[in-house]
């Protein structure tokens, strides 16, 4: 069974640790594998590949263990901990967590135009131009791709990745 992390948003960061949430950094660390970021994305061939969590952290340290001593194409990992969009600088892989629905759109406008993989599971996150959402449906985790906020971020995915989601129109229909 899985847990909503709203529901422990009040509780230390190992006790808001839930398979779901696990399940959802191993997803994080997997779409670093199937995406493609522009050359100028990074400073040289030694910058890392970031993957960010912005507003409440719901993974606790799972996701710093699951990253931990791994590399991309020569890249190494880091995990980053934002507490507003300001904050996001180099990152490529931004995780932005439910504390932060209230404030969604004017956060995915600050990001537009910019190749940051965003990444939320709330809901109507890809509706709303974020490009990876997750959803559970019959406990099952479930991916919403918006492929139109993925080319305005000039991020190419793969079609591997492609073929285990739902591709989702945005807000106005277009793409």
């Amino acid at each position: 069974m899985f847990v909503h992390a709203g529901a422990f948003a009040a509780a230390p960061p190992e006790v808001r640790r839930t398979p779901e949430y696990d399940l959802k950094a191993i997803f994080l660390f997997q779409f670093a594998h199937f995406v493609e970021w522009p050359a100028n994305t990074f400073r040289d061939e030694h910058t890392p590949i970031t993957i960010g969590v912005l507003g409440d952290d719901p993974f606790g340290a799972g996701l710093d263990e699951i990253v931990a001593n791994e590399a991309i194409g020569g890249r190494k990992l880091v995990v980053r901990r934002y507490q507003n969009v300001e904050q996001v600088d180099t990152c490529q892989v931004l995780f932005i967590s439910a504390s932060e629905a209230s404030r969604m759109a004017p956060i995915l406008a600050r990001l537009k135009g910019r190749s940051v993989l965003t990444v939320g599971d709330t809901k109507d996150f890809v509706i709303q131009n974020g490009i990876v959402g997750f959803t559970l449906a019959k406990k099952r985790l479930k991916l919403r791709i918006n492929l139109a906020a993925a080319d305005t971020a000039k991020l190419v995915i793969s079609s591997k990745l492609l073929r285990q989601a739902e591709i989702v129109r945005p807000k106005g229909g277009v793409g």
